[in-house]
Parts: C-alpha cells; structure tokens; sequence
C-alpha cells in the first residue's frame, strides 16, 4: 500500500522520509506540512513540536527493511509505515 504526502498532510501525520544513503537507511523527520525537521522536532511553519509516528519508505526494499527495524525494536512499536507515492 502507498500513501502520499499530500494524504499525509491532510492526516496531520509527522512522519520520517526513508531512503537509503550509502548503502545505509537514513529516517529524516519531517512535519505533517512538509517542512523538515531539526533534532528539536520544532516546525517553525506550525509552531509546534511534531511527533513522528509514520514513515513513509522510499521504495519496497527500503519499506521491508523498516518493518524489520518495526518488529525487532520495541521503541518502534507503535510506528506505521508505507511507501511513500511520489
């Protein structure tokens, strides 16, 4: 299933942009309005803090590894996450 950031935004949904860099998975945390975030999680846009629950996965390779980090991982529970329909 996909999600795209325009149905993000219309949730309210704070997410994390999944993508791989050098081989490694990257989660940058972004606003439900598309501003990214800083390591405060302050939207300057917003002007609240976000809470990041959801993330959205570059492609199908990237959104097993997430789920794998999802099951694995117990701080991570409570996370949903789709590929991202760009």
């Amino acid at each position: 299933m996909r999600i795209s950031l325009n149905e993000l935004k219309l949730k309210g949904l704070d997410y994390y942009w999944a993508h791989a860099e050098n081989g490694e998975l990257v989660m940058e945390p972004s606003c439900a309005c598309g501003t990214p975030l800083e390591e405060d999680y302050y939207c300057p846009n917003c002007q609240r803090k976000c809470d990041c629950r959801f993330i959205a996965c570059e492609d199908v390779e990237i959104l097993q590894a997430v789920e794998r980090l999802i099951r694995g991982n117990p701080s991570f529970r409570d996370y949903q996450a789709m590929v991202l329909n760009r």
